[in-house]
């Protein structure tokens, strides 16, 4: 019984720890959102992709590794690339892309498959890597009830997370700057994002190397 409390303070602690720069990413794409990326969009995405996470954890529990660790710095190509294709190719709000998107806006499964969805839960999935060096560990060293009440916590700690980073760009000052510079920040926020990423797993190997 003592293992399912002391559960939730260390699921709290851990998301948190792992998922305070997640908070920056949520408010420059709430900042981008249109007729075409809407706010479902970024929710949708980021349970996805938080998911995706959880699952690459999950290893630890059941043993061995789905994704060895050498392969998690290559993560960083995702928010690079995306942070690329946004900065040549920038997001169009045409008319044609409008009606489309009013067309299928009450389809669940549309959403679901949207590129717009696939593009937040890239961009969670590749920030994540720390998160994989945390979860593992703590996911093997759980038992099964404890396991059940982390994750309960970390799948509502992405519904905060997302409302909390939705509140903070309705502040004045904030979606003025957002708005008004997201455009022309995204892109490169991306690309120093994926940077960041490589070096961070390629130090933490030569670390573990010596």
């Amino acid at each position: 019984m003592n293992d399912l409390f002391t559960a939730i303070p260390t699921a709290i602690t851990a998301f948190t720890a792992t998922n305070l720069d997640d908070v920056l990413i949520l408010l420059l794409f709430f900042s981008q959102v249109n007729t075409a990326f809407q706010k479902k969009h970024i929710v949708i995405g980021q349970y996805l992709g938080f998911g995706a996470l959880v699952l690459a954890s999950l290893s630890g529990y059941f043993g061995g590794l789905l994704m060895p660790r050498d392969w998690i710095g290559m993560l960083g190509i995702l928010p690079i690339s995306i942070g690329l294709h946004r900065l040549f190719i920038p997001d169009t709000d045409d008319s044609d892309q409008e009606e489309e998107t009013v067309e299928n806006s009450d389809s669940w499964l549309s959403n679901l498959l949207s590129p717009q969805v696939y593009s937040v839960a890239a961009v969670t999935f590749a920030n994540g890597g720390d998160n994989v060096g945390i979860y593992v560990p703590m996911f093997a060293s759980a038992s099964w009830e404890s396991l059940l009440v982390i994750l309960g916590v970390f799948f509502s700690m992405v519904g905060v997370w997302c409302y909390a980073a939705y509140r903070m760009i309705q502040v004045p000052a904030i979606a003025d700057s957002l708005s008004r510079y997201g455009n022309y920040l995204v892109p490169f926020v991306l690309i120093g994002l994926g940077i960041l990423i490589m070096i961070m797993i390629i130090c933490l190997n030569k670390r573990s190397i010596w």
